[in-house]
């Protein structure tokens, strides 16, 4: 992938025919005791000072858009539209930033059925965020969660569930990565250069969990599978030279995987 445009919320890369952009809906903070030292076991205490106190950790909240030649554009994820903390729901200022139409985009893909992660599908102001929107692809196993969003109602007649290896087109397919969340679904761009793994919330503190795995977050709704399927993961991303595109990772979140000592360690695009 090649760099062609970064600002202070967004970055555009090209692969192939492929315009990728990653866009930052903000940022929350929360408390590192969420991380847990493996499966079933205590808490991990990261080592040293965090990125704002020794109690917390701060997670980005990444966007990704895909613009293909001639098509409508495919949003992974849209980020917490006004319904968590002040620090999220810019993804709408970040497109202005960026030149990007909202209605320009066709499709949302999303990952699973956290708040972060779908609500910004409605605006701050309760508008409809992209006017043009024909299809939200979603696993099947989490349509039921999108359902029991009464404030979401209104998008039911665009779900589009598929399962692991479905294709959304020619280049993008949906793969399963459980345990993070029911239907947990990362989403794989084959432009014909790259390999791209959008992989959701597989890690949610990379300053720990790519050099240690194994660490889990207590969010996660079974720790041991979503720990076995952040190893496997990582391994076939390393294995493949594959790109990494991750919903908590530090904007912009983009980057490769190189082995370190036990573990692993991200390098970020330049």
């Amino acid at each position: 992938m090649i760099v062609t445009s970064q600002s202070a919320n967004a970055l555009s890369c090209t692969s192939g025919s492929w315009k990728i952009w990653s866009l930052s809906d903000g940022h929350v903070d929360m408390s590192a005791d969420l991380l847990r030292r493996g499966p079933g076991l205590g808490k991990y205490a990261l080592p040293g000072p965090s990125q704002q106190e020794p109690s917390l950790v701060r997670l980005s909240v990444n966007c990704f858009l895909l613009e293909g030649a001639g098509g409508q554009g495919v949003l992974i994820d849209c980020g917490a539209g006004g319904q968590w903390e002040p620090s999220l729901g810019h993804l709408d200022r970040t497109m202005a930033e960026a030149g990007i139409d909202p209605s320009s985009i066709g499709t949302v893909a999303l990952t699973h059925t956290h708040l972060d992660h779908l609500n910004g599908l409605i605006t701050r102001d309760g508008r409809e965020a992209f006017a043009n929107l024909n299809r939200i692809v979603i696993a099947h196993d989490a349509v039921a969660g999108f359902v029991d969003e009464p404030h979401l109602e209104r998008f039911r007649h665009l779900l589009a569930p598929v399962r692991d290896g479905d294709r959304l087109n020619d280049h993008l397919a949906a793969l399963a990565m459980p345990g993070h969340a029911p239907g947990h679904m990362a989403y794989v761009l084959d432009s014909g250069e790259d390999r791209i793994l959008f992989c959701g919330d597989l890690i949610h503190v990379p300053a720990a969990q790519f050099a240690r795995p194994e660490l889990t977050w207590a969010y996660d709704l079974d720790q041991s599978i979503a720990c076995a399927t952040r190893v496997k993961l990582l391994r076939e991303a390393f294995d493949t030279q594959a790109w990494l595109a991750g919903a908590h990772m530090a904007k912009p979140g983009l980057g490769r995987v190189a082995e370190e000592g036990s573990g692993y360690a991200f390098l970020p695009i330049e």
